[in-house]
């Protein structure tokens, strides 16, 4: 269920049809096809930490983030969660039930006040037989973040923490363009399969060394080439 927004102002949007010009998805689509599309468009606030769907829901949108971001995890044993991704604005999630027409495979939370465009299954589905290039970009689209998630895999079963936290970290610096990465320490710990407590030790180490800074929510790589080489290392397991 999404929670009802709270009357406090989120930051300008851009406008439904500049969005989808401005996606790989959709950007070489003619003009008339992209308003055509944008008029199934609808928009959803979401205050923080509300949840927009849950593991097993029924699959029936599309969702791009207008402003704000969303955390994409699954449950786990220990009631953690693990993050699988955090979306940011100009990004869609939920394609994969978008498609398939098959339960939620994840959760999906606002991380901040959020506003979102929704395009409805019953909407997008007829639209996409008729454009086999915007078909064939959402199988890459989907491929990519296949790898990701393989590669998520792999550094959780073989590498040690520093690894997997410093991959971590380059990985979601080169997303977002920003070395000032807007997550706490408890989500990184998600991320890479560690608790809190494991993270904060690691990147306080690196604080100390002046490889990264700290702040209240965010974490700033300053030496993005040092990182890399904790990176690079030989992978190894650790039960740490």
């Amino acid at each position: 269920m999404v929670a009802p927004h709270d009357g406090r102002a989120v930051r300008p949007v851009r406008d439904k049809t500049a969005l989808l010009r401005s996606h790989a998805l959709f950007r070489d689509l003619p003009p008339k096809i992209i308003e055509h599309l944008g008029s199934y468009v609808t928009k959803r606030t979401l205050e923080h930490g509300a949840s927009i769907f849950n593991k097993g829901d029924a699959g029936s949108g599309l969702f791009c983030i207008l402003a704000g971001s969303v955390k994409i995890s699954i449950p786990s044993n220990d009631g953690r969660g693990i993050v699988l991704s955090i979306a940011r604005e100009g990004e869609f999630f939920g394609d994969m039930a978008l498609l398939d027409g098959r339960p939620r495979s994840a959760d999906a939370e606002a991380m901040s006040e959020c506003e979102l465009a929704v395009i409805e299954r019953r909407d997008f589905l007829p639209f996409l037989r008729g454009q086999p290039e915007v078909m064939l970009k959402l199988i890459e689209l989907l491929c990519l973040r296949l790898r990701r998630t393989n590669e998520q895999v792999q550094n959780v079963a073989l590498m040690n923490s520093p690894i997997r936290l410093a991959k971590t970290l380059l990985r979601l610096a080169a997303e977002t363009k920003d070395c000032k990465i807007k997550i706490t320490q408890s989500e990184l710990g998600d991320m890479i399969g560690r608790t809190r407590e494991i993270t904060n030790k690691c990147l306080r180490e690196w604080e100390k060394k002046e490889l990264v800074l700290l702040k209240r929510g965010s974490v700033t790589v300053v030496k993005p080439e040092k990182l890399a080489e904790i990176a690079e290392q030989d992978m190894e397991f650790d039960d740490s």
